[in-house]
């Protein structure tokens, strides 16, 4: 993509330095959209599919047709869909699954507190628990539940992600991804201080990547961690626009981030 195309389309753009600083990416972006990268991924959270009094259908077949796009000029690995598929009512998932699946690229996707089903038919719908792990490139992903079937916000899972950590701390790269912000950077966040301190003593956690508060589309940082948010695709408030996060991990080892509003592009950072 060139430069000025990138620019109608997409936000400020972060760089994730491997030093765990955050730096505005500014004139560099153009450039480092050239660089190598060993994994790149798209993020979108809240799609509210079913919520009255929104035009959810259009709103999620616009962010379909809109990663799809993205994924024809520069391929994703995958697609992550950050929680709150669905707004209270599991009715909604068959129409939400099928245009899901219209996605070009394998997708994954983590329990919002909208939901509200138990794992058990979570894993059924999904094919996937509401914690799990997966690899790409040898980069790590942990992707865990927020909120349980009754839509109560929960701290993730101390003793499962303890254990994943542990397992994958030879990993260069490691992100996790839960759909509340478990640190209390927001609104609506929560407070979970064990969890923090558990992320601290890994060294190779980059990024945590959050949905759930639809008025954020910026990086957050708490004990040096970034927190990382993508604003929503449906509900009925947040951000005047709806929108997914593009991420790039470079060969530098370095995290290109920026948001992709469907008509234009935002808040762009390296982390």
């Amino acid at each position: 993509m060139k430069r000025k195309e990138f620019l109608k389309i997409a936000g400020p753009a972060f760089l994730l330095l491997a030093n765990g600083n955050i730096v505005r990416a500014g004139e560099q972006a153009g450039d480092l959209l050239k660089k190598k990268k060993r994994v790149r991924f798209a993020l979108a959270s809240d799609l509210h599919y079913g919520q009255p009094g929104t035009d959810y259908d259009r709103f999620l077949k616009n962010a379909i047709a809109r990663i799809n796009e993205e994924h024809a000029k520069a391929p994703f690995d995958f697609c992550m869909l950050n929680g709150d598929i669905v707004h209270n009512d599991p009715v909604h998932y068959p129409a939400a699954k099928a245009l899901i699946e219209q996605l070009k690229m394998p997708y994954y996707v983590t329990p919002g507190n909208h939901d509200m089903v138990t794992p058990e038919r979570w894993q059924r719908i999904w094919n996937r628990p509401v914690n799990y792990d997966f690899a790409v490139n040898g980069t790590v992903f942990l992707a865990g539940t927020t909120s349980n079937e009754k839509g109560e916000y929960i701290c993730p899972d101390l003793q499962w992600m303890a254990a994943k950590l542990e397992q994958y701390k030879k990993a260069r790269n490691l992100f996790v991804i839960v759909h509340i912000n478990p640190a209390k950077l927001t609104t609506h966040g929560i407070d979970c201080p064990e969890f923090l301190a558990l992320l601290k003593r890994y060294k190779n956690v980059r990024a945590v990547f959050n949905g759930h508060d639809h008025d954020e589309d910026g990086i957050k940082k708490k004990l040096d961690i970034p927190f990382v948010f993508d604003a929503h695709v449906g509900g009925n408030w947040g951000t005047p626009y709806q929108g997914f996060r593009v991420v790039e991990l470079l060969a530098d080892e370095s995290v290109l981030t920026y948001i992709m509003n469907p008509v234009e592009r935002l808040n762009e950072a390296r982390l």
